[in-house]
């Protein structure tokens, strides 16, 4: 496994950021990872939610963990409050217990064309964690997939594979999907 270090995405980190962004293709068609921010930030175009983006970045009303490769980043985790990002997949069977909050979500992973299968999700995760912990912590979810006993293609893998989560001390709390689970780990 290659060695990475991570940093926090922030305005020193920003062109770091948004060179691996649109090096490739500005992530799932111009996400630019908005998506979790709001429904009206999924619905804005491209260039407004990479606008969108590095206003919260600047603001420090985004987080993210970066990954690097020497002096490249190569991929990330986003994390943030449950205000910060309200959105996530499967809310409607995740509401169905109405559940306490979380103080801190991890919503989605990136790695970078060339960089996948080599263990950046795994850094990104350890290098959010240790943010979070940083910032005071807490409980901490995520929303992993299960990816025991079937094939699933690692660029669609955005929230995560349910064993990185464990590895960690993330533990299941309940399922949200055929293979989606609510994982907690309290820090």
């Amino acid at each position: 496994m290659m060695k990475y270090k991570t940093k926090a995405l922030d305005a020193s980190t920003w062109d770091d950021f948004s060179r691996l962004v649109e090096e490739n293709n500005g992530v799932w068609g111009g996400c630019w990872c908005m998506w979790y921010h709001g429904k009206e930030n999924a619905e804005a175009s491209v260039e407004e939610r990479r606008a969108l983006k590095e206003t919260r970045v600047r603001a420090g009303e985004a987080h993210a963990a970066l990954v690097y490769h020497n002096d490249t980043c190569v991929g990330w985790c986003q994390f943030g409050s449950p205000e910060e990002l309200p959105r996530i997949h499967n809310a409607r069977a995740y509401q169905k217990e109405n559940p306490a909050l979380p103080d801190w979500r991890i919503t989605c992973f990136f790695s970078g064309k060339g960089h996948r299968g080599g263990g950046v999700a795994s850094a990104a995760l350890a290098g959010a964690v240790a943010q979070i912990k940083a910032l005071g912590g807490g409980r901490v979810e995520g929303y992993p997939e299960s990816i025991e006993g079937r094939k699933a293609t690692p660029a669609f893998l955005f929230n995560g594979a349910l064993h990185m989560f464990e590895r960690l001390g993330f533990e299941r709390s309940r399922k949200i999907g055929k293979h989606k689970w609510v994982v907690t780990l309290e820090l």
